[in-house]
């Protein structure tokens, strides 16, 4: 209507309608990037849900929200306000009945003086002895009772939510009557369902009888239990929280308080609630601060909310195997921390859940981990960071060393052409050069008179990426590149060259074989030794499985060898200084490779003296090349490797 105004601002109506989905690619390319930087797998997903999406609205912001809250809810005041106030009314008793017997010259009055003088100092045994005390002063008895009727109803009304919430006064002998016979019938409710037995009809029967004392209306004796056990939970770690004086203080005072028949039946429901929930954390207690006393019902109330923000704690550390965000109580969040923390729970459930749907992620028994489909994305990106370091400018320096065979030799020779890398016909060069000087020494070359041994092309290349995984490869930040480098070489495999075989070969104290999944997630090994031996031997077998195809072995390690496999037991055996037995070990597997027809290329990192060694040595007994790339090169070095071990250039 024309002239009317309106006013917007912030939604407040739950979940903002018109807020964009979380971008779930996004979310994976985060956690991508996280992986190819050296981290964890799983912490990278799991910081994902704790830090959230870009950095906001994740598990970490409720967890230091649920924090703080906890910290304030114990500086509410001391737990002991129980036998405090005890203490003070029973002053205040006391001094009014002294008041009147002062205003008494009678003989009695001096004698009940002389009793309260001797009083115990213990509040709870002076409120015992006085149990049957005749008070003089109305005022002074009111006050007694008020110690005992008080603390009745407090302990009955936390444990009773009916209690709290209607005019009843359990000083009333009826209403104590009626409770006795509700915990009785609830211990005998309580015994069955802890028996296994059938408990329907009995649990009808006894919300028929005493559901005013319950208006929460559980809907079975799950649920009674539940409601009951958190209550007398937080009774126990309120006793716990206290001295040993105040303890027994306040332990004396509520079985005086209560009478024989309610402690008795009180102490029988404890004691069956304890047995059917173990979890609730009995046995804990705490300290508070602040200057205000607490009530019975005002400590066990702020106990109960501690317990409820630790149990809320652990689901959003999320920290036990298994766990995921469905695990977590949106209606606990809610009521703890408020509407909005739940709302940020469910968004960050459907992302996991998107994730799920969209096949970004799986589960397995530790947890999320990445899916092939993701994989792919990852080996993707890896990739389009190698490509353009390798088209950003000129290559960085390495060292090169004799050309192994790219293929089967034909036999056949051509002349040589620049850039050709493959093996000099060392006869017909010499024949073309004499026929074209005449004989006569030396033997003058010309550019012209050499030749190259001609190679028959492979359709396909079988190729073994061996990685080093010991802990020196993190510790020197070479971690992240090394995943790079080898997601990279994958998805490069997968995508241009499927017919291609590729087998990744970590290795640390010993070898094993590892899918791109596995890759991605594994963590360095603590344990120390670099057992290349076992790699190679392991891509020995790999070549084997692919015999028509072209052998290409590259290594990729920090370290030189310290361990190798016992020829006995087959157990890995360490040494350092490297043991002669753990050089032999591994020079027999080189040997066994070239004997295959496999060159094997090295790219060494760091510039460990004993390891140029070893590498050098290899490299000359295998006719193989030793690259020395920096740590950020590492993927461009071995993608062009293996790109000219598919052009027939090596």
């Amino acid at each position: 209507m024309t002239g009317n105004r309106f006013r917007y601002g912030q939604w407040r109506g739950g979940p903002d309608p018109l807020a964009p989905p979380y971008d779930v690619q996004a979310a994976v390319d985060q956690v991508g990037q996280e992986v190819l930087a050296g981290g964890s797998l799983r912490q990278a997903l799991r910081d994902l849900l704790h830090r959230g999406p870009q950095g906001r609205g994740g598990l970490d912001e409720l967890i230091a929200r649920a924090r703080r809250l906890r910290r304030e809810v114990l500086r509410r005041g001391e737990l002991d306000g129980a036998v405090t106030r005890a203490r003070a009314l029973l002053d205040q008793a006391l001094a009014a009945e002294r008041d009147e017997l002062a205003d008494r010259q009678d003989e009695a009055a001096r004698f009940a003086e002389t009793m309260l003088s001797n009083l115990p100092r213990s509040t709870a045994q002076a409120v015992r002895e006085l149990s049957g005390y005749q008070w003089a002063s109305d005022e002074a008895r009111q006050i007694y009772q008020r110690i005992l009727d008080g603390l009745r109803d407090d302990v009955l009304g936390q444990r009773f939510a009916g209690l709290r919430e209607s005019a009843q006064l359990t000083a009333d002998p009826a209403v104590q009557e009626r409770l006795a016979e509700m915990m009785q019938d609830l211990n005998a409710l309580l015994a069955r369902h802890a028996r296994a037995e059938d408990t329907t009809d009995a649990f009808a029967e006894f919300m028929r009888r005493h559901g005013e004392f319950f208006p929460e209306r559980p809907a079975d004796v799950d649920e009674l239990i539940e409601l009951l056990a958190r209550r007398a939970a937080a009774g126990q770690r309120l006793m716990n929280s206290l001295s040993e004086r105040q303890r027994a203080e306040l332990a004396e005072l509520m079985r005086q308080s209560l009478g024989d028949r309610l402690a008795g039946e009180l102490a029988a429901l404890e004691q069956n609630l304890r047995s059917l929930r173990p979890d609730l954390r009995w046995g804990r207690g705490e300290r508070t601060q602040g200057g205000q006393p607490l009530g019975y019902g005002e400590a066990t109330g702020a106990l109960d909310e501690v317990a409820e923000l630790d149990d809320l704690l652990d689901q959003l550390g999320q920290a036990h195997p298994g766990a995921t965000l469905d695990d977590i109580d949106s209606d606990a969040v809610a009521r703890t921390l408020g509407r909005e923390a739940a709302d940020g729970v469910r968004q960050l459930r459907e992302l996991e859940r998107e994730l799920r749907r969209q096949g970004w992620v799986t589960r397995d028994a530790e947890g999320l981990t990445l899916s092939p489909k993701a994989l792919r994305r990852l080996g993707g990106t890896a990739l389009r960071q190698v490509f353009a370091e390798l088209t950003a400018g000129p290559r960085g320096q390495h060292d090169l060393r004799s050309a192994g065979a790219a293929g089967e030799v034909s036999g056949a020779s051509r002349p040589w052409e620049y850039g050709d890398e493959q093996p000099l016909d060392v006869v017909r060069t010499l024949t073309r050069a004499i026929s074209r000087a005449g004989p006569g020494v030396p033997v003058q070359l010309a550019v012209a008179d050499f030749e190259v041994v001609e190679t028959e092309r492979r359709a396909s290349a079988a190729v073994a990426l061996c990685v080093d995984l010991s802990y020196s490869m993190i510790s020197q930040g070479r971690w992240g590149p090394m995943k790079q480098t080898a997601l990279a070489l994958a998805h490069l495999m997968a995508t241009r060259f499927p017919q291609d075989a590729l087998q990744i070969i970590g290795f640390g104290r010993e070898a094993a074989t590892l899918s791109q999944q596995e890759l991605a997630a594994v963590e360095p090994d603590l344990a120390q030794g670099t057992n290349l031996q076992h790699a190679l031997r392991l891509a020995g077998r790999h070549l084997r499985r692919h015999p028509d195809a072209e052998p290409v072995v590259l290594v990729v390690t920090d370290g030189e060898p310290t361990a190798h496999l016992d020829p006995e037991d087959g157990e890995a055996v360490f040494c350092w200084p490297p043991l002669p037995e753990t050089i032999e070990a591994t020079i027999r597997e080189v040997d066994r490779l070239g004997r295959y027809g496999a060159t094997l290329n090295l790219f060494m990192l760091g510039d460990d003296p004993g390891l140029r060694r070893f590498v050098d040595a290899v490299a000359r007994r295998s006719g193989g090349r030793v690259f020395t790339p920096d740590t950020e090169d590492l993927g461009e070095y071995v993608v062009s490797d293996y790109l000219r071990a598919r052009r027939g250039r090596r």
